[in-house]
């Protein structure tokens, strides 16, 4: 009987090394100054940033979904990194967190290192437009789990934010001003929706060119999600904000509520927004009514905040300056709704 190595069970070791050669370039464009190890150590070091009184970590976990499988459909793999990337960060944002590191898992059924490399250049893309580090990872070979060509990618990151700073929601009141950002399209969120529309009611294939959108499915579909930092964080630095909601699964009527008390209600003017045509195309592929597409999909705004009125003008200034988008959606108002779209 000839030896049996671990290669004989489906892991490439050789295919793991040169992977993590490959993304050492990309990963130490992401370093700073605070970080205090270099790939390929057991455990990552970060110092935190000096001058701040009383940190608070906030962390925040998140995936891909299934937009993975439009990824391997169209064979294309570097912009998912920066959805996996924008999904936590967008989150921790919410609290008024400034993005500190960052932390990647992918898992595969095979160690392609050029896919590997595609993907890191991605999370590594995400983490400059969010002002993070990406400190460690881990890329798991797991054949017999996975289907040939699939990969799932987890995201971990942490930030910090001064204790008396945290952005909580509590000082939302009645009359308050309701901004939206806008969206760079669907996101990363209801794709389970999305690929039964397209591919098995619409009958389009991955590379159709649709004329409603001026582009082919797979430009549309993996376009990657707004990663919002650079434009909200001057914004809580002069404490502008109130409450920020993060526009992910659920869309308007579940998000926008988490960011207030109950008895209040965000009263939205559905028409004071640019909706991307994605968003029709859909519904008219499902028939899917208005509620249900506000209910699963951020309809163009990836991103809601909460101020006060004598700050809006400055903020939607200040917003435009750093070309983000942005529009008076709504205010708050008083009911137990959470949600009264108009």
């Amino acid at each position: 009987m000839k030896e049996i190595t671990y290669k004989d069970s489906g892991v490439d070791k050789g295919a793991g090394y040169e992977s993590v050669e490959r993304i050492k370039k990309h990963v130490a464009k992401t370093y700073t100054p605070n970080v205090l190890s270099s790939l390929g150590s057991f455990g990552a070091f970060y110092k935190l940033p000096e001058g701040m009184k009383k940190p608070v970590l906030v962390s925040g976990t998140d995936g891909v979904g299934t937009k993975l499988k439009v990824a391997i459909m169209a064979d294309k793999h570097d912009t998912v990194g920066i959805d996996l990337v924008a999904m936590c960060v967008n989150d921790i944002l919410c609290q008024g967190a400034k993005p500190l590191f960052f932390l990647d898992y992918i898992a595969c059924e095979k160690n392609n290192p050029v896919k590997i490399e595609q993907i890191v250049k991605g999370i590594t893309d995400g983490c400059i437009q969010g002002q993070c580090s990406l400190i460690g990872g881990e890329t798991a070979e797991m054949p017999g789990m996975y289907q040939k060509d699939d990969y799932d990618l987890a995201g971990f990151a942490v930030g910090a934010v001064e204790q008396d700073e945290i952005i909580t929601g509590k000082e939302i009141a009645k009359g308050d001003i309701l901004i939206g950002l806008a969206s760079s399209g669907i996101h990363s969120n209801g794709y389970s929706l999305v690929r039964k529309l397209f591919f098995d009611l619409g009958n389009y294939k991955i590379d159709s060119y649709i004329n409603e959108l001026g582009k082919k499915l797979y430009e549309e579909l993996l376009t990657p999600t707004q990663i919002y930092v650079n434009s909200v964080l001057p914004l809580i630095e002069k404490k502008y904000i109130s409450g920020i909601s993060h526009i992910t699964g659920g869309g308007f009527y579940e998000n926008i509520p988490r960011m207030f008390a109950k008895g209040l209600c965000a009263v939205i003017d559905k028409n004071s927004f640019a909706r991307p045509a994605v968003f029709d195309v859909m519904a008219k592929i499902g028939n899917i009514s208005e509620k249900e597409m506000f209910s699963t999909f951020n309809m163009g705004i990836g991103m809601v905040l909460c101020v006060k009125e004598k700050y809006a003008d400055a903020v939607i200034s200040s917003l435009k300056s750093s070309g983000q988008e942005a529009y008076i959606i709504g205010s708050i108002g008083s009911g137990e709704e959470g949600v009264n779209l108009k």
